[in-house]
């Protein structure tokens, strides 16, 4: 009798996250843009500022949840990879566990949660001038990454670090002008 292969689907997946939780679409996409040389590809962090947009706009419409397309909804990796994936992940989320904590809350509930989100996506739209200026989306996947691990842990101390790297992000923008 042959083992029929387990997979889980890209919509298996958000039910499992949530579908109103836009930390992780933040997290995910500041890990792909602040990643040293996949984010120094162009297009890279305009495709993944689309993204933020795309995600975090349905926020501030109080979607229910996020609408994703059928065709990348039905999308799926198979069981074993993707336990694979999260066993490699296991070590570096422990230790970012043991920083993160829930803290100053206020900047991450509520209204803070979509000014986060209305900045996020403001950086979103910085991207296309971030591919004139060497290394700067860098900075802006950090925002996002930083964002996002703030609303998953709920750390408002992260969420302003993150406020202030997007007014260095801003001045580097301004001086090369």
């Amino acid at each position: 009798m042959a083992q029929q292969r387990q997979v889980v689907s890209v919509d298996n997946a958000m039910d499992v996250i949530g579908t109103r939780t836009f930390g992780p679409v933040l997290l995910l996409a500041g890990l792909i843009t602040m990643a040293p040389i996949v984010g120094d590809i162009p297009g890279v962090p305009i495709t993944m500022g689309l993204i933020v947009i795309l995600m975090i706009g349905q926020v501030l419409f109080r979607s229910e949840h996020f609408w994703l397309p059928d065709w990348l909804l039905q999308r799926s990796i198979s069981a074993d990879k993707l336990t694979k994936a999260i066993g490699w992940f296991k070590r570096p989320a422990n230790a970012i566990d043991s920083v993160l904590r829930p803290r100053f809350t206020l900047l991450v509930h509520g209204v803070a949660a979509y000014i986060i989100a209305i900045i996020s996506i403001l950086v979103a739209m910085t991207t296309p001038a971030l591919e004139f200026i060497p290394f700067s989306a860098n900075i802006a996947g950090t925002i996002w990454m930083a964002f996002g691990l703030a609303l998953i842990s709920r750390d408002g101390l992260l969420a302003f670090l993150a406020f202030g790297m997007t007014g260095a992000l801003l001045y580097v923008i301004l001086i090369n002008i």
